[in-house]
């Protein structure tokens, strides 16, 4: 990465989509010169820049001010405006208007960036200032009667802003090339010297951790505005990734680690349902936090279960179709195969081969949401479908990035030992929790600090929060396919069961079922969680007690993905897990209008029975919960999925169960006019081909059953 940086373009690009206050439609004299006199005040009144551009800011300013006068006079005497005047007055206010936006641009932009934007900065202001020389020439003082104070100080202010240059401030621009040569430093990874880089914050005013989270999101904001649609802006993102590890850095080493503010949703589960609900401002200016405020409405809206990758848990961009027919985002799908799996991901199913059908209706959808919810979606081709996560958290082509990330982590890592304070180690693994929600590279460069073994121990920790925070913590890293094992291997799947079991908050029992959830991804762990004591108990016990947004369906997912492994179906039946999901289903599908998220819970909860039927103790378990009557139910007034595993799971039933059970279906007298429809209008293949089948056992049964009534008795 070069350190000779290119301007940003940061400002300019604000300025041409910022539209100047314009001034009253159609306005008579009076009320035209109220509202410039209202943009004086407003100018003298704003904050200024406290750091950097305070000479270009307080120029400006001043001139305005001084114009405050004029306007007074003529609403005072009332006096008469020629049309020449009024013109020059309508000229005028877009002028002041700018001026104003920018004042406030240079007061709320991050430092880093009005460093860089040095000269774009410094000529927006020389523009502005000789665009209200032009104004000012073409007044016509003497058509107004003015006091000869009034006069003169109008005077005055063409006087200076005739004479003004370009001002770029020496102190600045040294400023400047110290920071670069930093950055190269770090990048080069050579001895950082700490009082150097406590010079260089406070010289730019970070003097504190609440600086530090400021301006990082005030980055972080920049950077979630970037489109990544061409090699510029993608650079953009680059420097803003090195701007924002660099000042995440220098706030760990200089002023420590502080668990300032409270997360109540950092887990990647949350993160499942909600996509991001961190949008509150407190929430939004939490280090690591991946919303932006500016997107904080837009972050509170939960997109529908179907639009989200069941691997990487986003929204999907790109979504393709595997041969089992389920969904995935494109990215995540391709890595999970070169990784050499040759099974789905979500039903565990062996992949006839490894073909990606592009999913355009699916994607059709998920654009028009967007658009109407105002969630960004970027319209782009295979090649590009993940630019934006890849260009905003990819750090290995870029070496302030990642050297900064690496020096942040192993900072905190040290503060996780046995020779660190209780409270040390509590607010170290409360910052790596934050870190972990940044990206791959970020929970790789924890991983490869060495942190994983350190947190462990502490899911032990009678203190709740450090406990809470080292679960989370493992969960965020744990989404990392290459860290999955080396948690397990450290020790940490017996302890994170006890969490689950026993954990001192309801927020950590949940964390420990989502990380639980997090590693059954891999097929190897589903073997070894499903053969820990109290694992499956555990998460049955949590689907009890845990509560209805969260507990549940993570103790619910968690399940699922261990029942993928057909090893675990017959424990996790034997945990008594069936009553307790028919309860759910019967519950969540009384409530089903009231609350659109219980279609998901119920989405989930058919799909973990799906599996568990596939046993012959499924069937009874569930058979024995008097399931059949609300599943036949679901067939008619469910969405779409979860009409499909209701099918698998009757079919299922039939199969195995026999004539038994499906005397038990038949009795439903919407059994067969439901899968009837299902199979002739069913929104999916696989959902009509397993209508077709049940419908056609069903027939069977009643044929043979009204020749012989004694052949099924």
């Amino acid at each position: 990465m070069a350190h000779r940086l290119s301007p940003l373009h940061i400002f300019k690009r604000r300025r041409h989509g910022m539209v100047a206050t314009a001034p009253p439609p159609s306005p008579s004299a009076m009320s035209l010169v109220k509202a410039l006199l209202g943009l004086t005040r407003l100018v003298a009144v704003c904050g200024k820049p406290q750091v950097l551009e305070r000479r270009n800011a307080s120029n400006i300013a001043r001139r305005i001010e001084l114009l405050a006068s004029l306007f007074e006079e003529i609403l005072d005497l009332r006096l008469p405006l020629p049309p020449s005047v009024v013109q020059s007055f309508q000229e005028l206010y877009p002028i002041l208007s700018g001026a104003k936006l920018l004042l406030d641009d240079c007061r709320e932009a991050s430092l880093f960036c009005l460093l860089i934007e040095q000269e774009s900065v410094a000529q927006q202001f020389y523009d502005l200032t000789q665009s209200m020389a032009v104004v000012l020439d073409a007044l016509p003082l003497e058509l107004l009667d003015l006091q000869a104070e009034v006069k003169e100080q109008i005077e005055l202010v063409r006087m200076q802003v005739h004479k003004a240059e370009l001002f770029l401030d020496p102190g600045e621009l040294q400023l400047r090339e110290e920071v670069l040569a930093m950055l190269g430093t770090v990048e080069r990874k050579e001895r950082l010297e700490i009082s150097h880089l406590q010079e260089l914050f406070s010289r730019l005013q970070l003097l504190s951790v609440r600086d530090c989270q400021i301006e990082i999101q005030r980055l972080e904001d920049l950077r979630s505005a970037s489109h990544n649609n061409n090699s510029t802006q993608r650079q953009v993102a680059e420097k803003l990734t090195s701007f924002i590890c660099f000042v995440r850095y220098g706030r760990c080493i200089l002023y420590g680690i502080s668990q300032a503010v409270e997360d109540d949703d950092n887990d990647a589960a949350a993160r499942r349902r909600n996509w991001a609900t961190a949008s509150s401002s407190s929430k939004t200016t939490i280090l690591g936090d991946e919303v932006s405020s500016r997107d904080a409405e837009a972050a509170a809206i939960s997109p529908p279960e179907e639009f989200l990758c069941p691997i990487n848990l986003e929204i999907m961009r790109d979504p393709v179709i595997v041969t089992t027919g389920q969904t995935y985002e494109r990215a995540s799908i391709t890595r999970w195969l070169q990784a050499g799996h040759h099974t789905c991901p979500k039903s565990g199913q062996d992949l006839r081969d490894l073909k990606l059908t592009p999913n355009f209706a699916l994607r059709s959808v998920i654009s028009q949401w967007c658009t109407e919810n105002k969630v960004p979606f970027e319209k782009s081709d295979n090649k590009k479908s993940s630019t934006r996560r890849k260009n905003n958290d990819n750090l290995a082509n870029n070496g302030v990035a990642l050297e900064a990330t690496n020096l942040t982590a192993a900072f905190l890592t040290g503060k996780l030992g046995s020779d660190s304070s209780p409270e040390a180690q509590k607010q170290a693994a409360y910052e790596l929790r934050l870190l972990a929600k940044g990206g791959t590279d970020n929970r790789i460069c924890i991983a490869n600090a060495g942190a994983i073994p350190l947190l462990v121990p502490l899911l032990s920790s009678m203190d709740p929060k450090t406990q809470e925070n080292a679960v989370t913590a493992l969960l965020n890293l744990s989404i990392c396919e290459c860290n999955k094992k080396p948690i397990v291997e450290c020790g940490a799947s017996e302890l994170i069961i006890k969490v689950l079991k026993n954990g001192s908050t309801m927020q950590s029992r949940e964390n420990a079922a989502a990380t639980v959830f997090s590693l059954a991804v891999n097929d190897d762990l589903k073997v070894v969680i499903g053969n820990t004591p109290d694992a499956i108990p555990a998460l049955v016990t949590l689907l009890r007690e845990g509560t209805a947004s969260r507990g549940k369906r993570d103790a619910t997912t968690a399940l699922y993905n261990l029942a993928i492994y057909k090893g675990n179906q017959a424990r996790i039946v034997r945990a008594g897990v069936v009553p307790l999901l028919v309860s759910l289903l019967l519950t969540t599908d009384q409530e089903q209008e009231q609350e659109q998220e219980t279609a998901v819970i119920i989405e989930e909860v058919l799909a973990l029975l799906a599996l568990l039927a596939e046993t012959t103790e499924g069937v009874t378990a569930i058979t024995d919960a008097c399931a059949i009557p609300i599943l036949v139910k679901l067939l008619r007034c469910a969405s779409s999925k979860a009409k499909e595993h209701a099918i698998v799971v009757l079919l299922s039933l039939c199969k195995i169960g026999g004539d038994a059970v499906i005397k038990t279906v038949v009795k439903s007298s919407s059994v067969i006019p439901s899968t009837y429809n299902l199979f002739t209008m069913g929104s999916t293949p696989r959902l009509k081909r397993k209508a077709g089948s049940l419908l056609r056992l069903l027939y069977k049964w009643k044929s043979v059953s009204e020749k012989d009534p004694a052949a099924v008795h």
